[in-house]
């Protein structure tokens, strides 16, 4: 049970200072609201990482979940959990992070949540971004974290700083997802397009793992 709600808290933690953060900074309004997004969102997952990692792996991304699930990394019953608990805690995340801006007068006609939309750019470029995205950050969880040729104790880090550079290219276009979880939770506060698109931001990402893993199998060490 101490991994699920490991995983809870995690996907909690990123979901509200990534988020968070874009929300503060009105990411998309300029060059240094996009760059600080990303920063947020790669410094989270590096800071859980090394606190969550040595309890659960720190998948606190579904999409994870499924890339490690199809490499036989988890069981089937353990990644159902993890992503049951990974939405949870991006809904408690959400909850908090409505709370603190729901009433702030200065984010009137914003985004009180930093949700996933695919806006002018089209969905047809939101699900390439998405799956693309999804893929290359599910493709460097593999390889960094794999036991026979992976990075040790430097797999978070690595992971971390991918998710800044995944985030900008991936924010102009949807404001990057590449986690059902972390568009669920705040898809359900946001509303509108959000939530009206957010089948896409649980479906690409998935599309995008599992492309990972397949890929993953291609190249990684052969299991003996």
């Amino acid at each position: 049970m101490k991994k699920y709600l490991a995983e809870m808290v995690g996907t909690m933690v990123l979901v509200l200072l990534g988020c968070g953060t874009a929300v503060s900074l009105n990411c998309g309004s300029d060059t240094a609201s996009v760059v600080g997004t990303a920063m947020a969102f790669g410094l989270a997952v590096i800071a859980m990482a090394y606190t969550i990692g040595g309890i659960s792996g720190c998948h606190i991304n579904p999409a994870i979940t499924l890339g490690c699930l199809l490499t036989k990394r988890i069981s089937g019953k353990d990644a159902a959990m993890y992503m049951l608990f990974q939405v949870i805690g991006a809904i408690i995340g959400s909850v908090i992070l409505f709370a603190l801006t729901s009433t702030d007068e200065s984010l009137a006609g914003g985004t009180t949540t930093g949700a996933n939309a695919c806006g002018a750019h089209g969905i047809v470029a939101g699900c390439i971004a998405e799956i693309v995205l999804t893929c290359i950050f599910v493709l460097v969880v593999l390889g960094t974290t794999d036991s026979k040729v992976g990075a040790g104790s430097f797999a978070g880090l690595a992971i971390g700083l991918s998710l800044i550079l995944i985030h900008l290219v991936g924010i102009h276009y949807t404001g990057t997802s590449v986690n059902p979880a972390r568009s669920i939770g705040p898809a359900l506060f946001e509303g509108g397009d959000a939530l009206n698109q957010l089948p896409i931001f649980i479906i690409a990402p998935f599309v995008g793992a599992a492309i990972a893993a397949g890929i993953w199998k291609l190249i990684g060490p052969e299991d003996k």
